[in-house]
């Protein structure tokens, strides 16, 4: 067991006990627990399912990864499945917290596959808004969304500004083309994992607010809505930068196609004056007599045309910016 708290009256009282204290204070009608497990065997969140009534349903999606971010209803509790999320700044790259917990009248238990997400910044969390403890269960869960959907909007702005460098490399005046691609299929990657964790947490805080579910107080009510803002904005920008992506890659490749036809004009304009002398030369190569033959004022005749033809074409071109 990674952590455990006891709270009496708004108060905390007492953390770090062991996970079999816990059903003692759970008889004490004042009393507020939440137990944390790391990584636990299916023998271990079964006993505690037994000891705080939770549906057999709810402990085997707790023991299952991967599960979509949701809240279950049950007789005597609600099940919550949710991903905390970190940006890597420098591959660009999502990594993923999942993350499940137990709702009960008096209890909030969180199970963890393993240790990515930070117990430490929930608790501190909790510290910071201890005039809050008296909502009790609402309080602790409150901490816990918010921890979860604060990763969200971090994870949403880095991203945010991880695009803006990959504009500023598209209209780079020598971008690495395969580089800048690389990077906006990563970005776009994270993006995708992003809005299927982001998505469903409308549902899920939404579905905590409702009134006759009575998880959320009167006092937690707008901590609450604050809450559900954070994933609406979230919600919102995720899907701005997807569509951001997906124009940079269209840009890019529009670039590419205007610098590829501004080069074949080039090469097209530069083949068509190389194409006079190789014209007028051939025609002085005939084996056939032809004015100045044998001359040397053939010889400079030819020599001028060159010249001047090539001369007036790079004139021509230039001026109408084909070189």
């Amino acid at each position: 067991m990674a952590g455990s708290r006891l709270y009496r009256h708004g108060v905390l009282e007492a953390e770090g006990f062991p996970l079999h204290d816990a059903a003692g204070y759970l008889r004490q009608p004042d009393a507020v627990v939440w137990l944390d497990l790391c990584g636990p065997s299916q023998e271990e969140l079964t006993a505690l399912a037994e000891e705080l009534g939770l549906h057999e349903l709810a402990v085997e999606d707790a023991l299952h990864p991967h599960e979509r971010p949701k809240l279950h209803e049950y007789d005597t509790h609600c099940f919550l499945s949710a991903y905390a999320v970190r940006l890597d700044e420098r591959t660009g790259r999502l990594a993923t917290a999942e993350l499940a917990a137990f709702l009960t009248e008096r209890a909030l238990v969180t199970v963890r596959p393993d240790d990515s997400f930070d117990v430490d910044a929930l608790t501190r969390r909790w510290d910071g808004a201890a005039h809050l403890a008296k909502s009790g269960v609402a309080f602790l869960a409150h901490g816990l969304l918010d921890a979860v959907v604060d990763s969200h909007f971090e994870a949403v702005q880095a991203l945010d500004e991880q695009i803006e460098a990959l504009e500023d490399a598209v209209f780079a005046d020598h971008p690495d083309h395969r580089a800048v691609q690389r990077r906006a299929l990563d970005l776009r990657k994270s993006l995708v994992t992003l809005r299927r964790v982001v998505l469903p947490m409308r549902e899920v805080v939404n579905a905590l607010m409702r009134r006759d579910r009575s998880v959320v107080d009167e006092t937690m009510f707008p901590y609450y809505q604050d809450v559900y803002d954070h994933v609406m904005r979230a919600t919102e920008w995720t899907e701005s930068l997807r569509e951001m992506v997906a124009t940079i890659r269209e840009t890019q490749l529009n670039i590419q196609g205007n610098r590829l036809n501004l080069i074949m004009k080039k090469v097209t304009g530069w083949a068509a004056i190389i194409a006079v002398p190789t014209a007028i030369t051939g025609f002085y190569g005939q084996n056939v007599p032809y004015p100045g033959s044998g001359e040397p004022w053939g010889f400079w005749v030819s020599s001028a045309a060159i010249v001047v033809l090539s001369a007036g074409l790079y004139a021509l071109f230039k001026r109408r910016d084909w070189l």
